[in-house]
């Protein structure tokens, strides 16, 4: 029994969580910043968004390894299908399940939001599916990064503030950018490291179409979206506490440096933490920066 709660806990990828958790938090603090805050809707913001990004992790670990992605050769860390420590069968059990509970999560947002997040909850669910599975895996042709933006960038964010405070403003759309970046730079690094296996697997992630250096350069990239995007909300809210989420520079810019060199597995998925680690503490950041102004 202790050796399967730490196999499930594997396979839900807990350095993966804060892009879900951090969208929400920021979306939150937005709506507390308006006068806004609502307790309910905020938490089912919480539940939705976690059990989409799980359901994700699961139906990734279940289809890479059908379809060849995950094999000894893979630098990153373990994944329980293929390791065999979960068998197909309860992968694909589970995935569904965990689909099915974020669904009936996102039908008790619809009486603070509207019938128009029933079509939020149903497209989620379906492309967190079809990340890697179905007939075009975004994953498996270079769409991943859109996929992360989007939905756990401006439709995360975008959707925490809708259902408190009935709009969206530019503030909201900035702060769903500057998040989004920031979690999309947890798939760059993933497929960064995951090169060469992704190309036997004929998995066409931008860093297998276009390099090792475009995906560095991409990496760096959205990190400079992110500050852009943080400036730009200190300006509009005219607020000196909105300069604190630039406390992450050091750490940013240190990753940025060591993505333009070779590493190897172990350090690549330090890397991973410690891009994690970045929007986490980003997203607290912009939240206090929020609460303060």
């Amino acid at each position: 029994m202790k050796e399967s709660f730490k196999s499930w806990l594997l396979a839900v990828r807990p350095k993966t969580l804060p892009a879900a958790m951090g969208p929400v938090l920021v979306g939150s603090a937005l709506a507390f910043q308006a006068d806004s805050f609502q307790w309910l809707p905020a938490l089912l913001c919480l539940l939705f968004a976690l059990l989409i990004q799980i359901g994700t992790n699961f139906a990734n670990d279940y289809f890479d390894f059908i379809k060849g992605a995950d094999t000894e050769e893979r630098q990153g860390p373990k994944r329980v299908t293929a390791s065999g420590l979960v068998s197909l069968k309860k992968m694909r059990f589970m995935t569904a399940a965990v689909f099915l509970l974020a669904f009936m999560v996102g039908l008790g947002l619809i009486p603070f939001g509207g019938w128009s997040l029933l079509v939020v909850a149903v497209v989620s669910v379906l492309l967190g599916y079809g990340y890697t599975a179905g007939p075009f895996p975004l994953a498996y042709l270079g769409l991943g990064e859109i996929f992360v933006m989007i939905f756990f960038g401006w439709v995360a964010v975008g959707c925490t503030y809708w259902v408190q405070a009935g709009n969206i403003n530019l503030l909201v759309i900035l702060a769903g950018t500057a998040v989004g970046a920031l979690s999309t730079n947890l798939l760059v690094i993933n497929n960064h490291r995951d090169v060469e296996t992704d190309i036997k697997a004929n998995k066409r992630t931008l860093a297998v179409r276009f390099g090792r250096g475009f995906s560095a350069f991409e990496y760096r990239g959205w990190f400079s979206v992110a500050l852009i995007c943080v400036v730009w909300m200190a300006v509009l809210l005219q607020s000196f506490w909105m300069v604190l989420p630039l406390l992450v520079l050091p750490m940013s810019l240190k990753l940025c440096r060591m993505i333009g060199v070779l590493q190897t597995g172990p350090v690549y998925v330090k890397m991973l933490g410690k891009t994690a680690a970045v929007l986490i503490l980003a997203c607290l950041l912009i939240s206090v920066g929020l609460l303060l102004s």
